[in-house]
């Protein structure tokens, strides 16, 4: 698919087929983030791949709603905050750089037909202890992963207009 029409094609997915998931497409897709840039080229994440079958009341504590477990995978991007680079006034941006990554990702798995749905609002907490995450290894965003069985909500987006502006504020 042309990059400009995946852009266009891609929306947040909230109802999954149970169909897997060929290895090839997620080989695709976890390469896509792979090579997502980061700051310095630091590369100060891990990405999870969780399998739902047999683990959805489980994976429900992450994040309580029917259509997350749908998906017969759910992708966790972690950051490594101490690896990531900081900018001379101390900002990190690990949490940038785990978005980055979870950006390539959800487009390639548009590419591939897949549907994503970028999740944030997810029990950091629950995550942390069922995926075992080490102390310094913090769960950023989170997507499930496979076969779309929903249609596109629509997205209302603001005009070009409203949100850039030239030169200054």
């Amino acid at each position: 698919m042309e990059f400009s029409q995946v852009i266009k094609e891609r929306y947040s997915v909230r109802g999954y087929k149970s169909d897997p998931v060929e290895d090839e497409k997620l080989n695709s897709v976890l390469e896509a983030a792979r090579i997502a840039p980061t700051a310095a080229n630091r590369q100060p994440f891990q990405v999870i791949v969780i399998n739902t079958q047999g683990r959805k009341d489980e994976l429900r504590r992450m994040y309580d709603r029917d259509w997350f477990v749908e998906a017969p995978i759910i992708i966790v991007v972690c950051g490594e905050e101490s690896k990531a680079w900081v900018r001379h006034d101390k900002a990190n941006y690990g949490v940038v750089d785990a978005a980055i990554v979870m950006d390539h990702l959800i487009l390639e798995a548009t590419n591939q037909g897949l549907g994503t749905c970028w999740i944030g609002a997810f029990d950091a907490e629950a995550t942390r202890e069922i995926l075992g995450l080490p102390e310094n290894v913090d769960p950023i965003v989170m997507t499930p992963l496979g076969y779309p069985n929903a249609a596109s909500r629509g997205t209302n987006r603001k005009p070009l207009e409203e949100l850039v502006r030239y030169e200054r504020w």
